[in-house]
């Protein structure tokens, strides 16, 4: 296998991943994207290598993949690579129309995050006659993965019911000279003619280091669409123009963003790791959705025991001690009752649980992000 087709290949199971995890936390408007890009890289690979043995692989993801999608919300991709006949027809895949549905109450805890996003882009969009100085249209959010980023673009999109562009380095790079920078002014024309009709456009930017990160060597399209993006940041910044198009960029890696992308960005926002009341807040939220909780389980003391743990890492407790008792219910043979229910979940299974699961973010990454953010925060 070649080194390039080895790199869509992890493009593709990363991208599968990504929407597998979306998927399972119920935001099916960021799940289906990641699963139709999963879909477009397998078929890509696919017509890359026709006579490549693990072809009938790649076809037995993507099938399923465009399966679930579909459940999702009636999606259907062919198992084709349409995009090699016609790479050009990638810019119309660049944004997610619908409107997400996550909501503020979905968010626990990031306080002072959710107080910087309303001052920058709610405040001022119910309000704009007092901001004669303007406001900030371009938002950082940074942190460890699983800590809520995505969540907080999607719940500020939902609160003024406004347009979401996502977009990742895959949509927006393209191969045919000058489609990448057609792609980028093609995006913020888009946005702006939503936001002259009078709703609000969130362009969100998920990896946003992929696409604006330093790097030692640049071909010309990335030169050309690096720069173009930063003129349409530069147009909407316009503190004499009313506009309601804001960028939201999200990185877990902020210390390889070019300092030219990171002053366009005005306010730039830590997402750390949920204190003990929003871990708390964070079990209760995911325990509502199983069938019991047993009365010896304390949350209170399961976030204690996990410090250090993401937001993501915890979802990954609380499922895992549901399908612990989920697979004893069906090994015990009392699924084939229709009217047996599987046990309570006790404190021990979720003890057990945490035993066989370390955090997934380091301290020593911790300190990584706190050290960049007392030289670069703007809150």
């Amino acid at each position: 296998m070649s080194i390039a087709s080895e790199e869509l290949e992890k493009l593709a199971a990363k991208s599968a991943s990504e929407a597998i995890q979306y998927d399972r936390q119920g935001l099916k408007n960021f799940a289906i994207p990641k699963y139709r890009r999963a879909i477009e890289i397998l078929t890509k690979l696919c017509s890359l290598h026709p006579d490549a043995q693990q072809n009938k692989v790649y076809m037995e993801y993507a099938e399923q993949y465009r399966k679930r999608a579909k459940e999702l919300k009636g999606y259907s991709a062919p198992l084709i690579d349409e995009t090699s006949k016609n790479d050009k027809a990638e810019s119309n895949n660049l944004v997610l129309r619908e409107k997400p549905s996550v909501k503020w109450s979905d968010i626990i805890g990031l306080e002072d995050a959710k107080k910087a996003i309303k001052e920058s882009i709610i405040y001022p969009f119910k309000r704009a006659d007092l901001f004669p100085l303007g406001w900030p249209r371009g938002i950082l959010l940074f942190g460890p993965p699983g800590c809520g980023k995505t969540l907080l673009a999607a719940a500020v999109a939902n609160e003024l019911n406004a347009a979401f562009y996502s977009v990742d380095a895959a949509s927006i790079m393209s191969k045919w000279l000058g489609e990448s920078e057609k792609n980028v002014a093609k995006l913020f024309e888009t946005a702006r003619l939503v936001s002259e009709n009078g709703q609000p456009a969130i362009i969100f930017i998920d990896e946003i280091d992929s696409l604006f990160g330093i790097r030692s060597e640049e071909v010309g399209g990335e030169v050309r669409m690096r720069n173009q993006f930063m003129k349409e940041m530069d147009g909407i910044v316009d503190k004499n123009k009313k506009i309601y198009v804001y960028v939201i960029g999200a990185t877990n890696k902020p210390w390889n963003l070019d300092i030219p992308f990171l002053r366009r960005f005005q306010k730039r926002i830590y997402i750390p790791l949920p204190d003990k009341t929003s871990r708390i807040g964070i079990f209760k939220l995911y325990s509502k959705k199983l069938f019991k909780i047993g009365p010896d389980v304390h949350f209170d003391s399961l976030a204690d025991v996990t410090k250090g743990y993401s937001a993501s890492d915890l979802y990954d407790i609380v499922q895992a001690g549901h399908s612990k008792i989920i697979r004893e219910f069906f090994e015990s043979g009392d699924s084939n009752d229709i009217n047996a229910k599987p046990r309570e979940i006790m404190s021990n299974d979720f003890i057990d649980i945490h035993k066989e699961r370390k955090p997934s973010v380091s301290q020593e990454t911790i300190i990584h992000y706190e050290k960049w953010f007392l030289k670069y925060k703007a809150l």
